[in-house]
């Protein structure tokens, strides 16, 4: 089970948030780019501090709920304007991915482990175009496996905090953000095998 399927049961959490940006004239497509701004920020604070001081962790984190939150806040915003289309769909999911690259590049530029990197960037981007690439061939989008965005974004956050009193290496001479894309990377490409194996099955 996955953050993802909790989404339906916080909206009446989102109604202060939805009705300000409706308020202040600002479009769903606007707030999935200012959640894309939130992410390159993250990155940039997730750069510093790995190569810096460790307390630019404790932004990044923080950055990356922002990002997760305005993430929800719209598609509500659409709804909530009446203005839900598959163009703004399409912008929200793409500017997801480049968030989702964008992070993890900055993960991996803080403690200059890009062959990490690679390994956690590859494992996102395959879980999420499993989970679309089942609505191309028939079936429903597949939320399901072990780590899906909502999760992926909370874990990140966590980390961010934590890696502020844990800068030094860890057991096995990795970081607390190397440790994270190593997760990353193998709990990515697992998910990502669970979703095709769900929708292979499916199709038979």
């Amino acid at each position: 089970m996955t953050l993802d399927q909790f989404r339906p049961y916080i909206s009446k959490f989102l109604d202060p948030f939805v009705k300000g940006f409706d308020r202040i004239g600002m479009t769903p497509n606007g707030v999935s780019v200012l959640a894309f701004g939130m992410a390159v920020a993250a990155a940039v604070a997730f750069a510093l501090g790995g190569r810096g001081d460790p307390i630019w962790f404790v932004g990044a984190a923080i950055l990356v709920f922002v990002n997760g939150w305005l993430d929800i806040i719209d598609g509500a915003l659409a709804r909530e304007q009446n203005v839900a289309s598959a163009g703004g769909d399409l912008l929200d999911h793409v500017l997801d991915r480049y968030a989702d690259i964008v992070v993890i590049a900055g993960l991996a530029a803080g403690i200059e482990n890009y062959v990490l990197g690679f390994l956690a960037v590859t494992g996102v981007v395959m879980t999420s175009y499993l989970g679309t690439q089942a609505q191309a061939v028939g079936l429903d989008r597949v939320y399901g496996g072990l780590v899906g965005r909502a999760d992926r974004l909370a874990i990140i956050g966590i980390v961010g905090f934590l890696a502020y009193p844990l800068a030094d290496a860890t057991p096995g001479g990795l970081t607390v953000v190397g440790w994270l894309l190593v997760f990353l990377g193998v709990v990515g490409h697992l998910t990502a095998l669970q979703r095709f194996y769900y929708s292979w099955s499916a199709l038979e």
